[in-house]
């Protein structure tokens, strides 16, 4: 059962705080939350936290046979999942509205915008590739699931490392992380993805990583994925009020700012975490 939506009151406090360019966790207009990661004992496991909102993203590789009209190439499969203990508005058993978008939205962004070189996947030619599988827990929905879910992600991509391999003729003998180093994946670069949502009055200017309140009494959302050399990946806004021209290229202005300091956050949370663990090679 779906929880009763925001009453009267706090409609009308949230859209007069907004007017002013207040809102209700105390951030400016165009402030991200600040993201924190978690990563566990496996290269891949990270646990990425928004404000409130929490994510956990694990990537596991298997070799399997390539898809016959791609043998050189490696397979991505992207999977999320929104149990109900993220939020009530969630149900058990058939995928929800929410989940299918974020699926979709992390297909595009993490896979379809040739984030990793699948080239680099394949072992043995039209025979062995990699098989990458990405799964998206979310723990917590407090406003925001996409932009911490796509920052989760691409986070495991960078921290997974794969079992090196060795390939002897036909034979494919892949080497434990005790015996050789394992290898991380080949990246041609780490898209971020920043959301925006506009309200109702025009006079309201759209705020950037809405909370769950911000997001239920929005008129629109719109979605920018970009990487830091400020090349746009993905632009999404399914309906919603209409958006000037210029408020777009704003917009992306905005957006290329904060994914250059998403960036620099990132890798050093992965060079920390990378000097501090004890790879034994023997």
């Amino acid at each position: 059962m779906r929880p009763p939506s925001p009453s009267i009151p706090e409609k009308k406090f949230l859209y007069d705080a907004l007017k002013q360019s207040l809102r209700l966790d105390g951030r400016d207009m165009l402030d991200f939350r600040t993201p924190t990661f978690t990563f566990g004992p496996e290269l891949g496991w990270v646990e990425c936290a928004m404000g409130k909102t929490r994510v956990i993203a694990q990537l596991d590789a298997k070799m399997v046979k390539p898809l016959p009209e791609r043998p050189f190439e490696g397979i991505i499969t992207i999977h999320s999942e929104i149990s109900p203990m993220a939020s009530p508005d969630y149900e058990p058993g058939r995928p929800s509205e929410e989940e299918v978008t974020l699926t979709r939205m992390l297909d595009k962004v993490l896979r379809r915008s040739d984030t990793i070189d699948k080239e680099s996947l394949c072992i043995l030619a039209g025979q062995r590739v990699w098989q990458l599988r990405l799964t998206v827990h979310v723990l917590t929905d407090a406003g925001n699931i996409l932009d911490c879910s796509c920052l989760a992600g691409i986070v495991a991509f960078k921290h997974f490392r794969k079992p090196e391999v060795e390939v002897i003729g036909d034979e494919v003998i892949v080497h434990s992380p005790s015996e050789r180093a394992p290898i991380s994946l080949a990246i041609h670069h780490t898209p971020f993805c920043v959301t925006f949502a506009f309200f109702p009055d025009a006079l309201t200017r759209p705020v950037v990583d809405p909370s769950l309140l911000e997001q239920r009494l929005s008129a629109g959302l719109m979605s920018i994925a970009m990487n830091a050399q400020r090349e746009i990946c993905v632009l999404h806004k399914a309906g919603g009020v209409p958006t000037a021209p210029e408020e777009v290229l704003r917009l992306i202005n905005v957006t290329s700012i904060l994914v250059k300091d998403l960036d620099k956050r990132v890798e050093a949370r992965l060079l920390e975490d990378w000097e501090g663990r004890t790879v034994e090679v023997r």
